[in-house]
């Protein structure tokens, strides 16, 4: 392990990447992920621990918490703060791209960023890339990698609506659509963690969340519930209750759930 190296754009960009996938409180030593991405990096825990915490100075949704972050953090630092923010589509491509490189994922691969179980490769659940793949399917996919591990996370791994746990049964579901909202793609508050299942209600707007985000049904699913046991089981059971949110989780965005209720929801 290197002391006293300066970092790098590219080293500062992986820790934007992995800054966005944490919490404040998980910046620390003893973490999974930050273990492993010292180590890729050729840096001390200590050191990449400390980093994260520099670049939390920065970070307005901390201040409104009440939270300063570390002090000492470098020019580079800010620039790169401001550049991550400014461009968030191009940068978080290009961040993807490098910490795909350091961990050495295959094109068949992708890097989740487990809060729980920290960095692991897993194999892609969609087509892998051609070779006459475009640069904007390849920044599209990258922003579907990012967006997954950032959604995730804010919801502690587990979906919003029935809390099951297991990481391969969740899905990053879309709010706005991704589609027709290019410009919500990446913003976590456009993002909901849900099971396979009650994503797919979600997107064929069979389920909704109210203003007090409290789960409501569609007129066609809940007629369904007395003739069908695991409808009432999966939905039923659920309805009227409040979306699953950790204390520093980001909520779902008010505006885009309105959006939802008028445009996909099926009164």
């Amino acid at each position: 392990m290197s002391a006293g190296k300066k970092w790098t754009r590219d080293e500062l960009l992986i820790l934007l990447n992995i800054y966005h996938k944490l919490e404040f409180g998980q910046f620390d030593h003893r973490n999974k992920v930050v273990k492993a991405v010292a180590q890729v990096l050729r840096r001390t825990p200590s050191s990449v621990a400390m980093k994260l915490s520099n670049l939390a100075s920065f970070d307005p949704v901390l201040k409104l918490r009440g939270i300063a972050g570390l002090p000492g953090a470098s020019k580079l630092d800010a620039e790169m703060w401001n550049e991550f923010t400014s461009s968030p589509t191009e940068n978080v491509a290009t961040s993807e791209e490098l910490l795909h490189s350091v961990f050495e994922a295959t094109a068949n691969e992708t890097v989740e960023v487990s809060a729980r179980e920290g960095i692991r490769k897993t194999p892609r659940t969609f087509a892998p890339p051609s070779i006459t793949e475009t640069v904007t399917n390849i920044k599209q996919r990258r922003g579907q990698d990012y967006f997954r591990s950032v959604v995730l996370n804010n919801y502690g791994e587990q979906c919003a609506i029935s809390r099951i746990p297991v990481r391969e049964f969740l899905i990053a579901s879309h709010i706005l659509p991704w589609a027709t909202h290019p410009e919500h793609r990446l913003d976590v508050c456009n993002g909901i963690c849900l099971s396979r299942l009650h994503d797919a209600a979600f997107d064929l707007g069979l389920v909704t969340f109210d203003e007090g985000l409290r789960l409501r049904l569609s007129g066609k699913l809940s007629s369904l519930l007395s003739e069908q046991k695991l409808l009432e089981q999966n939905f039923g059971a659920f309805e009227g209750e409040c979306l699953f949110m950790p204390d520093h989780g980001q909520p779902p965005s008010q505006m885009f759930l309105s959006w939802h209720r008028e445009n996909i929801f099926v009164k």
